[in-house]
């Protein structure tokens, strides 16, 4: 079994100090990964709500209004926010336009699926909250890495095993930005004309990935590697008879935000170490 799991702790979460006091004090962070990108900045302590996504060991104390991924608008308006944050996946549309009407200054944040376009959802939310210093200064941060090009081949797979979800990622999943930017062949976006792609399989059998990338709650949903490797087609691909997968946290893989530059060495020996 090769399985290899990174989880949220194992990233570091990059921190600024500055001496700018926000003009917002308390932040209902609800577009994804916006809450973490607050407490980047330094402000965790005007969080006062935040996204189920948003889910390191430093936001542990604040409170969570959209289980499920629906907004609670009866929590949000006892938390008496004067900021809320929110994306284009923020949901339903009826919590929101309720939200509106009360008065509170809700922000909409950009919800990128790709590394380039972390910079600019930095300081969208660093401005939202009237610290755009703070925001430019952690922007900085973020640096260009090259790596070695490199034969292995991955398939990113989203699965919802309890909710009956199989899809493999294709162009514009936001794996293929990261697996791009390590130098690996990702199948799916080099095949598939969608972003996510019904998992059939005669797709994997055509692509035979060494490596199988899948989101750590996904493994567990189809019962973890043994189940993995029942669902059609992955047994007949290199990955599945060499059981050389990869799991990254849900938190983490797809947030594109202060961690997602110090996963990418993880991520690149996590893969070389799997398909070995």
């Amino acid at each position: 079994m090769r399985v290899s799991d990174i989880t949220a702790t194992d990233i570091a979460l990059p921190l600024i100090h500055t001496s700018e006091i926000p003009t917002a004090s308390r932040v209902v962070a609800l577009a994804n990964g916006s809450a973490e990108i607050v407490a980047s900045l330094g402000y965790t302590s005007i969080l006062v709500g935040r996204d189920v996504a948003s889910s390191i060991p430093e936001l542990s104390g604040v409170p969570i209004d959209n289980p499920s991924h629906n907004v609670s608008i009866e929590k949000v308006l006892s938390q008496n926010p004067d900021l809320i944050l929110i994306d284009a996946n923020t949901s339903p549309q009826s919590s929101l336009d309720t939200l509106r009407k009360s008065g509170i200054k809700i922000v909409k944040i950009s919800n990128p699926f790709n590394l380039n376009d972390i910079v600019q959802k930095e300081k969208e939310v660093a401005s939202a909250i009237g610290a755009p210093l703070a925001g430019l200064q952690l922007s900085s941060q973020i640096q260009s890495s090259s790596y070695a090009k490199s034969a292995i081949k991955v398939a990113f797979l989203y699965v919802r095993g309890t909710s009956a979800i199989y899809l493999i990622g294709g162009k514009g999943s936001g794996a293929d930005s990261l697996l791009r930017a390590i130098g690996v062949n990702d199948v799916g976006a080099e095949k598939l004309p969608h972003p996510f792609n019904a998992m059939t399989a005669e797709e994997l059998i055509s692509m035979q990935p060494d490596v199988l990338l899948l989101m750590t709650k996904g493994l567990q949903s189809v019962n973890g590697i043994d189940g993995l490797v029942q669902l059609p087609g992955i047994a007949q691909t290199p990955a599945g008879k060499k059981r050389a997968v990869v799991t990254v946290d849900d938190s983490l893989l797809l947030s594109f935000g202060p961690r997602s530059v110090a996963l990418l060495p993880k991520l690149r020996a996590a893969i070389i170490k799997a398909a070995k």
